[in-house]
């Protein structure tokens, strides 16, 4: 590697060469001229300007699709947080002006969900975004955006709201590069989505210039600035051969010699399920089920659960369904339950524990109900499991009420390093397991999912984390049960080979990444699988185990 080369995190697959076009900057902030001579007219332009800035979100969102939509939805709710109003009445009575009023509103949010942590922390950076459109509304300034150069280009930035990430034409951008982000931040998940290549915490990409011709490897995080003509046509190349395997990946996953892998899909909304069941998958391996139980003021009734899941098990009739009962509580609160007030939510009562109160408890019940209702109507192969099980009693009681319910196939998710030390005790109980990664990470590294300055920590390649996945894996071969991934992890192709490699029997990804993990499982053997695993596990951190398994069987 050059000393020019520059890395970060490549969080979605894909190679690419243009001239960098970077995004534009936010409007500045003015002096503060304060205080204002009518608060309540000035009161009225900032609501004007929240009001503008949701509206612009909802139109934006009107034209996306799937995970895209989705994510502008729930962004043009925050400007019309009513909170958030009273937060600016309160900067201006204390004399700022209106865009220091807004900016001082928008601050304190941000610093309530960093200190939730968790979901709302992974939140917290896309406020910025909403406030620098909320003050070019009310200054009648151009709107934050994106570059159009007249031509192909890789868009780098130091991070993209979604608002930006969303909009993104893939036929102009050719791939993403930004200095902060994280494996799970909303550029991630959208650049993924739409395929195009993407690399995140790579903070040597703040020198690189408008004009500036960059190679890009979305699956092993390079950046080559200025890269030699001949490298560029060759890696061109391979990403042409390896687009042609896709388009001709086909059918059940499998290694090159026979191997079956199950190939699954994540499902988050409603909004997603046309576009997840048209992908030739297997099924269902991560069905979220909170979209039917946030930003709501009152708990779905059983009726409208049943409705809901039942559209999903139609849409994929004959095949499996994994679906994970609610995952909230603390760091993703509901407005119809009392959290109480919790020192650290992300350690806090989520997940399966929300249980141990009596209204989560009430919740669990009618969510298996509708769950098993649904279930009894349609054809499609129903699994069920925990969010958040820690312990081997958590596990045992999970499964003996889904049971008491008639849900045939009960598990757990190994997203604590806990369950994962005892998979064994823990599937003593289960039918099966399933390893969220993103978590596992988090706890085992302890370092915070959205932290731009722990990515490397919260890489899935961390060789610390595989440990604790071949410990669940090598649990379940013992066991006889499956366990798989359903984290981002799955999605990267040469990880998913490392996993399958661990002994994992499933892997459930973004429904975009289900050809390319599929061909490149085509291309390997078992024991491949299982070489470049072990070169994983013996690597001294995450970058040297992408290096050494990407390396793997060119000598």
């Amino acid at each position: 590697m050059t000393a020019a080369e520059m890395t970060g995190i490549g969080v979605s697959p894909g190679v690419a060469a243009a001239p960098v076009a970077r995004l534009a900057p936010p409007p500045a902030l003015p002096a503060d001229t304060g205080p204002e001579p009518d608060p309540e007219a000035a009161l009225a332009e900032a609501r004007a300007a929240l009001e503008a800035v949701a509206a612009d979100l909802d139109a934006r969102a009107d034209r996306a699709e799937g995970p895209a939509a989705d994510v502008l939805f729930a962004q043009s709710m925050m400007p019309r947080d009513p909170a958030l109003a009273d937060r600016i009445a309160k900067a201006l009575s204390d004399g700022r002006s209106t865009p220091h009023a807004i900016a001082a509103a928008f601050g304190s949010f941000r610093a309530a969900l960093e200190a939730a942590g968790g979901y709302l922390a992974e939140r917290a950076a896309d406020l910025d975004d909403l406030r620098d459109r909320a003050v070019a509304a009310l200054l009648d300034l151009p709107m934050p955006g994106l570059p159009d150069p007249g031509h192909r280009f890789v868009l780098v930035a130091r991070d993209l709201a979604p608002a930006d990430t969303a909009a993104l034409d893939p036929a102009a951008v050719a791939a993403i590069v930004t200095e902060e982000g994280g494996p799970t931040s909303h550029t991630a998940i959208l650049a993924k989505s739409m395929g195009l290549p993407a690399v995140v915490a790579c903070p040597a990409a703040a020198g690189l210039a408008d004009g500036t011709e960059v190679l890009v490897d979305g699956g092993t995080g390079l950046v080559v600035p200025d890269p030699e003509p001949g490298r560029v046509r060759r890696v061109l190349d391979a990403e042409a051969r390896r687009a042609a395997a896709l388009t001709a990946s086909r059918g059940p996953g499998r290694t090159a010699d026979g191997h079956a892998v199950q190939l699954l899909v994540n499902l988050g909304s409603q909004a997603d399920l046309a576009a997840a069941a048209a992908v030739d998958s297997e099924g269902v391996g991560l069905f979220r089920t909170e979209f039917l139980f946030l930003d709501r003021e009152t708990a779905p009734s059983v009726d409208e659960q049943v409705e809901a899941y039942g559209q999903a098990f139609a849409a994929f009739s004959g095949r499996k369904v994994v679906i994970r009962t609610l995952d909230a509580g603390a760091d993703k609160p509901l407005a119809f339950v009392d959290h109480g007030h919790e020192p650290n939510p992300a350690l806090g009562v989520r997940g399966i524990r929300l249980a141990r109160t009596a209204t989560g408890a009430s919740l669990l019940d009618g969510q298996l109900t509708a769950i098993a209702a649904a279930a009894a109507q349609h054809a499609a192969d129903v699994w069920v499991m925990a969010p958040m099980v820690a312990t081997p009693g958590e596990a045992a009681a999970f499964t003996a009420q889904c049971r008491s319910h008639g849900l045939a196939t009960a598990g757990a998710m190994i997203e604590v390093p806990a369950a994962a030390l005892r998979a064994s005790r823990v599937l003593e109980s289960c039918d099966f397991a399933s390893l969220g990664t993103n978590d596992l990470g988090q706890y085992a590294l302890a370092a915070d999912r959205m932290n731009g300055a722990l990515a490397d920590l919260l890489d899935p390649w961390q060789p610390a984390l595989l440990d604790l996945v071949s410990l669940a894996a090598e649990a379940g071969r013992e066991a006889e049960k499956p366990v798989g991934v359903c984290g981002e992890a799955a999605s990267d192709p040469l990880l998913a080979c490392v996993l399958v490699g661990l002994g994992v029997a499933s892997l459930s990804m973004a429904p975009a990444a289900v050809a390319g993990v599929r061909a490149e499982l085509g291309s390997r053997t078992l024991a491949d699988c299982a070489g470049m695993a072990a070169e994983a596990l013996h690597a001294a951190d995450a970058a040297d185990a992408r290096r050494l398994v990407a390396a793997y069987g060119t000598a």
